[in-house]
């Protein structure tokens, strides 16, 4: 009993040691882990911000709670009448566009045959009257040109695709890089930006109404001037082509068009569209 008594104080001393050795060592890899954490999102800050992406942002808090701002009340009107045809009219130019837009094809293989500016102009200002919630037009059309600034876009897009490939879906989409090829070939690239937020005079944020099929005219607006693209919607590549394309962090990228003339070799899948009572209910 005295020898154990005598030994008593040591076990203690050597329990406490040992314990502030345990709570010393989780201490350094908690540490570490932050340290690691902080260093991996500072590396590739963009992924985990276009992963949200994905979704809406919101505006902040003491935004949120504000009256959204329409037209005003007050606005002038002007009158309005629209052509009006005859029933025999309508319907031949109804088929007439029915039949120019069944033509219409997703095409990968784009020539680089230079393509009038002033046509990707007058494209742009059709496509900017499509409808939005109190006309607001919340959108932003960069049109790339440069090469530099082509080949820059594609190779985010091929250094994402590639992370989203072996990291975050798998190998099945490999192939499809082989595809990315237009993205240098095409005349323009066109990347259409939503705006998730405009600001309102007095500083506040305002959150525009925007469904994003209201953009869809401008893939046919292509069609009707001879001219193929395909919609592309880059994975994971939002802000950091936002930031290359030097546009403010309230915009959004929804769409990457490729646009120019077919190449001489290109192909389509051989495909037909779903009759019209497979589409459409008559009640």
């Amino acid at each position: 009993m005295e020898l154990f008594s005598s030994l008593t104080p040591v076990f203690i001393a050597i329990i406490c040691v040992l314990i502030g050795i345990i709570l010393k060592s989780n201490r350094k890899n908690s540490k570490k882990g932050k340290r690691e954490t902080k260093n991996k999102s500072e590396s590739r800050p963009w992924v985990d911000d276009d992963l949200r992406d994905s979704t809406d942002l919101h505006v902040e808090e003491e935004d949120a709670d504000g009256d959204w701002q329409g037209l005003d009340e007050n606005i002038a009107h002007v009158s309005f009448s629209a052509e009006h045809y005859s029933e025999g009219e309508m319907i031949k130019r109804s088929k007439e566009f029915y039949e120019l837009l069944s033509k219409r094809r997703s095409v990968r293989f784009i020539s680089d045959e230079p393509v009038p500016r002033e046509v990707i102009n007058n494209v742009i200002k059709a496509a900017g009257t499509s409808p939005s919630g109190a006309h607001t037009e919340p959108w932003t059309f960069v049109v790339v040109q440069d090469p530099e600034v082509k080949q820059r876009i594609r190779e985010i897009i091929e250094e994402e695709e590639e992370i989203n490939y072996k990291k975050r879906m798998g190998d099945r989409w490999v192939n499809d890089l082989k595809r990315l090829r237009y993205l240098d070939y095409s005349s323009y690239l066109i990347l259409i930006l939503k705006q998730v937020y405009g600001m309102l005079p007095n500083g506040q944020r305002r959150t525009p109404l925007l469904n994003e099929i209201m953009l869809l005219p401008v893939v046919i607006l292509f069609a009707n001037v001879g001219l193929v693209t395909v919609t592309s919607t880059p994975l994971n590549c939002g802000p950091r082509l936002r930031v290359l394309l030097q546009r403010p962090k309230n915009e959004k990228l929804l769409l990457l068009l490729p646009v120019g003339y077919p190449s001489k070799d290109a192909t389509v899948p051989d495909l037909t569209r779903k009759p019209l009572d497979d589409i459409m209910v008559v009640m």
